[in-house]
């Protein structure tokens, strides 16, 4: 049974400013938890689960001490839940410390504009998992990537991705590498013949990309539009865009 402290100091990282200050988040459910655990058993601090999950999760607890482990109800784990429907277990994560990379030859990065939506974030971090896509260029007005809705969004593929949260004009202004910007007036994507790696710039999902990054593209592309749809949402834009350019 977790003490009165221990729940105060979870539910504390509901929020973003003590977060900060403890240097940790919490990820809920099964399979992400699993993951985290296997992936990254040094970083955590507690496993609170459901006496089912316990148990059938006995091989990967063996990692972890014991005195980090609890097995808890369902009205507890709902009191320390940041979902509104728990699901079986929760688990606290030290933070890992920020890396500052260099973008690697023929490499791709998402440089993304604002992109606000934690469940946008998260997503497009699934997506750039998916394809393959390890860098994340984050402007600083980007949602946090240790949002719980931004963790539950990724479904893990945080733990894959190197992100990296700068002011974004100053960052595009140095690089050596083609800038393509997802816009509506761009040249249709499906028309690309060549495409060297490089960043793939991805907007405000209702502002899309400021003037001032905008400026600073090599390239415009865009997803041809067959319906009456306004625009798309981005990170369903990411994932065409990625399609078609990690598949070349």
């Amino acid at each position: 049974m977790l003490s009165k402290s221990q729940v105060k100091y979870i539910q504390s990282l509901h929020q973003k400013k003590f977060r900060a200050i403890s240097g940790a988040y919490i990820v809920e459910g099964p399979k992400i938890s699993e993951e985290c655990i296997a992936q990254a058993p040094g970083k955590v601090e507690y496993v609170a689960g459901l006496s089912e999950w316990m148990t059938g999760h006995s091989n990967i607890l063996q990692q972890i001490p014991r005195e980090r482990l609890f097995q808890v109800g369902a009205a507890e784990l709902e009191k320390i839940s940041a979902l509104s429907t728990p699901n079986e277990v929760l688990v606290v994560l030290r933070k890992e410390e920020a890396l500052d990379w260099v973008l690697p030859e023929n490499a791709w990065c998402l440089a993304l504009d604002g992109i606000q939506d934690p469940g946008n974030l998260g997503t497009i971090i699934r997506i750039a998992d998916w394809f393959g896509v390890s860098y994340l260029l984050c402007s600083s007005e980007c949602a946090e990537l240790y949002n719980p809705k931004v963790i539950q969004a990724s479904m893990g593929s945080f733990l894959r991705i190197l992100p990296q949260y700068t002011d974004l004009v100053p960052w595009l202004s140095v690089q050596d590498r083609p800038v393509y910007a997802a816009t509506l007036e761009g040249e249709p994507i499906t028309r690309l013949r060549e495409a060297a790696p490089g960043i793939i710039l991805i907007g405000n999902e209702s502002k899309g990309i400021r003037p001032e990054a905008r400026a600073l593209a090599t390239r415009e592309v865009t997803i041809p539009r067959i319906g009456a749809a306004e625009s798309l949402n981005a990170a369903v834009a990411t994932g065409i865009l990625l399609s078609h350019f990690c598949n070349r």
